[in-house]
C-alpha cells in the first residue's frame, strides 16, 4: 500500500536479504599473520644464511655455486612460496603469511644490501 500524503513509507527488509556472514579476516588479524609471516621468513634466512656463508667460507674460491643455490632458495621461498600462499586463498591465514614471506625477502634485502637474500654483487666477486 502506498503511503499517504504526509505520511513515512515503511521499509522493511531489503528484497534480497540481510547480508551474508562475512567470511575473511579482519584486518588486526591479517597484519598479525602478516607479521608471523615476516618472522617466519626471518628465522628461515637466518638459518639458510647461515649454512650457506660457512659453506661459502670453507670452499674459499669455489663457493660460488654454494651462494647462487642460497639466494635461489631464498628467493624461492619468500617470492615463490608467498606468492604462492597469497594467490591460493584456500584458508584466510594463507593471505597473511604470504605476504608476511614476500615482505620478510624485500624487507632483508633492502636492510642488508643484499647481502642476506644473496642479491648483493660483492659476494661472487
Amino acid at each position: 500500500m502506498p503511503p499517504q500524503h504526509g505520511q513515512q513509507p515503511q521499509y522493511g527488509q531489503p528484497p534480497y536479504g540481510p547480508p551474508p556472514p562475512s567470511t575473511g579476516t579482519s584486518t588486526g588479524v591479517l597484519i598479525a599473520l602478516i607479521f608471523a609471516g615476516l618472522a617466519i621468513y626471518s628465522v628461515l634466512n637466518v638459518v639458510i644464511g647461515f649454512l650457506v656463508f660457512i659453506t661459502a667460507f670453507s670452499e674459499g674460491a669455489g663457493s660460488t655455486p654454494y651462494l647462487i643455490t642460497g639466494t635461489v632458495l631464498l628467493a624461492l621461498i619468500g617470492l615463490g612460496a608467498g606468492s604462492g600462499l597469497l594467490f591460493v586463498r584456500r584458508q584466510p591465514w594463507t593471505k597473511g603469511i604470504g605476504l608476511g614471506l614476500m615482505i620478510g625477502w624485500a624487507l632483508w634485502s633492502i636492510v642488508s644490501a643484499g647481502y642476506c637474500t644473496g642479491l648483493n654483487p660483492g659476494l661472487y666477486g
